[in-house]
């Protein structure tokens, strides 16, 4: 007991010592006094309405911000004092070049000034004729202010009303005001003026208003007629404005230049074709009249749009045909009496290169643990068909060694394949203007790979999809393959892999069955491309069901063209949520599930289609594919094959801290957890051999999904260093396990990185984040 309390001692003892020597009192110059933050203590005369958002928005206003703390030190001040120093070190002057701050001083803050911002912003929200006062409480070495402020009843607002008279434009201006934001009963709110009339604005120019401008509305506030404080609100336009600002704007032509030409003068372009009001000029057809139009959202004879002016831009980048799209609006003569005026649309549109060659010389990293060069080569054929469609054919050929798979490691396989992709830009036979947002595309592919896997087996496959893909708005994201069919072929197989394969018969049936014919569909959510977002969450769902049209094609034979085919139904779902702060720091959560079940004409799912688990985008304190199912292990089997660890429900879950350390350098600390399961039993032949009916027995009393399926989780810790340079990414994970699911009950948690000898730390090299 005295020696667990001398120990105690000393850690407070270090703890103690280490803070006074980050202590940065001793440093601080003559005549200066440390600037430690502002308290802000707000009294409310009356009930208001969310006062925690007057608060948070006061506090906004304290500035400057004082130096950073961690456990009592200022340790960035600390560093910058000892960088200044005549003999700094290299130590110090990297630190201070990493996380050094410059000292805050009192006199470096302005408490007058502070408290004039902080009465205007209360003008601003309501509380006119608020009391302030600052107080300053300081030592020799160190200063804070403490900000009393005394808010009276708000102004809330009684009547509002818009001031109008026999312009056309007021009852614009009243269609606009329906969907207002100011409601009787609410705050006096000057930044909720300005954003109406920024929003009354955007409507008015989806209606004609070609000129108008936000600062042509007046809000004029009265509280004359009240002693309660209330008032009345009042909406009207600037009085003088040029006729021309308060004329709705209708489009006298629409003009297309298919071909245009920065060195071509439009108008030598005379070969014109009308369609539906459009004309459309290129002395040789680039691009057919007919099929270019749905893309163009407005035309002759309606109101100017901005909304649809902007939506026709991004729609006509999108085709993927133009470098360049400008349009172009001209105001057209009218008379000063006139109520409404005219614009001419010119549309330029200024084409990429038709064809292109791209060689690429990659680096591939993939989830079963192979990495290796790869060399990729590609072909583009734009607006092939003057329909703004692409071909794009690509060829790709690497070689790949596997680095972290345990006893597998040193496996190496050579890959390759010819893909060809036509993709249409729209839904066939959908018209485009069905699809207000983005383009939609229509995607037809034809494929075949070729893997040789040393030691073990050669397989090839042929693939062919037709499919949709369509963003509904600026985060979701849809894509369906109605028709999807996969042939694979396998052989030149080794003994030792027909072995492996004469021993797990549920191994052999997902080879049996080659050819795998269905659709697919995915939906993707994602925030992340708002990089503004302090906490985007990403959500991915896709859903594959496979064998049923070719059930009914086939009848009772269960093949077709003489080929077994597959029937399963397969779902998952990948949730993630990002918490970011600072400078690039991020809390990154996320879950994932899967599960996939055969049926019909099938016993098992197919290889391609199984869940695995383990890896550098799964658990990375575990081999590739080396986790389940359950509680299964093939090294403890003595089959030493990843290809055992396989199953048809898998669960994950990945939490990871992301920081900086220098320059392109980042950081990161991470817990994982997941494993797969068996859902279903597995159909043993009765003349398959004891061994294998043993092996197979094993498998599913351990890997069969129950009601402890939390104790079967492989649980990991790690450390990761990411050098990200311009997102590309190269990854380093350091990771150990904490429970381990294979041993024992009992004997499964493990002290990460201590527990387990030399191999207690997995190694994960990867290209990208994991999620």
């Amino acid at each position: 007991m005295k020696e667990i309390k001398a120990h105690q001692y000393i850690v407070t003892l270090l703890f103690l010592v280490s803070i006074y020597s980050c202590s940065v009192g001793k440093y601080i110059p003559e005549g200066e006094t440390l600037y430690t933050g502002s308290d802000v203590d707000i009294s409310f005369q009356d009930e208001v309405k969310n006062p925690k958002k007057v608060t948070q928005e006061l506090h906004t206003l304290l500035a400057p911000e004082p130096n950073s703390q961690f456990l009592g030190m200022r340790t960035g001040l600390y560093f910058h004092y000892k960088a200044q120093k005549k003999r700094p070190g290299f130590i110090n002057r990297w630190l201070n070049k990493k996380i050094g701050e410059e000292p805050v001083y009192l006199s470096d803050v302005n408490p007058q000034r502070i408290e004039q911002l902080m009465l205007n912003r209360l003008d601003n929200r309501g509380f006119f004729y608020s009391k302030v006062t600052s107080m300053i409480d300081s030592t020799q070495k160190y200063a804070s202010i403490k900000y009393t402020l005394t808010l009276p009843k708000p102004y809330t607002l009684e009547k509002f009303e818009l001031e109008k008279d026999s312009l056309s434009i007021y009852s614009e201006i009243e269609k606009a005001l329906e969907e207002t934001e100011i409601k009787l009963g609410d705050r006096f709110d000057l930044e909720l003026m300005k954003f109406e009339r920024e929003r009354i604005d955007h409507q008015l120019k989806q209606r004609g208003y070609y000129n108008f401008n936000p600062d042509f509305l007046i809000f004029e506030a009265d509280t004359n007629r009240y002693d309660n404080k209330k008032f009345d609100l009042f909406l009207r336009l600037k009085r003088n404005l040029p006729k021309k600002t308060i004329k709705a704007y209708t489009i006298d032509s629409v003009s297309v230049y298919a071909n245009f030409s920065i060195d071509t003068d439009k108008e030598y372009q005379s070969k014109v074709t009308e369609i539906n009001g459009i004309n459309f000029f290129q002395e040789k057809e680039f691009f057919k009249p007919k099929k270019l139009e749905p893309y163009i959202l407005f035309g002759k004879g309606q109101k100017y749009n901005s909304e649809a002016a902007r939506r026709t831009s991004n729609r006509l980048s999108a085709l993927g045909v133009y470098k360049y799209v400008n349009i172009r609006f001209n105001e057209l003569d009218s008379t000063v009496a006139d109520s409404t005026a005219s614009l001419s649309a010119d549309i330029l549109l200024s084409p990429l290169t038709k064809r292109s060659v791209r060689a690429q010389l990659q680096a591939v990293t993939k989830s079963n643990g192979f990495a290796g060069p790869g060399l990729s080569l590609t072909y583009n054929n734009r607006n092939l068909f003057k329909g703004g469609e692409t071909l794009s054919i690509t060829g790709n050929f690497a070689y790949e060694t596997q680095l972290s798979g345990g006893k597998n490691t040193g496996l190496s396989s050579i890959a390759g394949g010819l893909k060809t992709d036509l993709i249409i830009p729209r839904l066939l036979p959908f018209s485009p203007k069905r699809f207000k947002y983005a383009v939609p595309k229509t995607k037809i592919s034809l494929g075949t790979d070729f893997l040789k896997r040393t030691k073990l087996y050669t397989l090839s496959s042929f693939n062919s999809s037709f499919g949709y893909s369509w963003n509904a708005n600026r985060f979701v994201y849809h894509e369906l393959n109605p028709v999807s069919v996969n042939y694979v072929k396998l052989s030149n197989t080794t003994e030792e892999f027909t072995a492996i394969l004469d021993n797990n018969p549920f191994l052999k049936q997902s080879f049996d069955q080659q050819f795998i014919a269905g659709l697919n569909y995915t939906f993707t959510f994602n925030e992340l491309v708002d990089v503004n977002r302090k906490h985007p969450i990403f959500i991915s769902t896709s859903v594959d069901i496979a064998g049923n049209t070719l059930n009914l094609l086939g009848g009772s034979n269960n093949t077709i063209f003489g080929l077994e085919y597959a029937q399963y139904a397969k779902a998952d779902i990948d949730f993630r949520y990002y918490i970011k702060w600072g400078k690039e720091q991020s809390l990154v959560s996320r879950l994932y599930a899967g599960w996939g079940i055969p049926y019909g004409n099938s016993s098992t799912l197919p290889f391609v289609k199984q869940f695995f688990s383990g890896g550098p985008y799964s658990v990375r304190a575990f081999p590739i594919r080396s986790l389940g199912p359950g509680t299964f292990s093939s090294i403890e089997n003595g089959t030493t094959s990843f290809f055992d660890q396989s199953g048809n429900l898998r669960l994950e879950g990945n939490l990871e801290y992301r920081f900086p350390i220098w320059s392109y350098l980042k950081g990161a600390v991470f817990a994982d957890a997941g494993n797969v399961w068996l859902t279903y039993e597995i159909d043993i032949p009765e003349d398959e051999p004891i061994e294998s009916r043993e092996f197979n027995e094993e498998l599913v009393a351990k890997g069969k999904f129950g009601s402890n399926w939390a104790k079967e989780l492989g649980i990991g810790l790690g450390l990761g260093l990411r050098v990200d340079i311009q997102s590309f990414v190269l990854r380093f994970d350091f990771a150990s396990p904490l429970q381990i699911p294979y041993l024992p009950e009992g004997e499964r948690l493990k002290v990460p990185f201590f527990d387990g000898g030399g191999n207690n730390v997995i190694f994960n090299f990867a290209i990208g984040y994991p999620f």
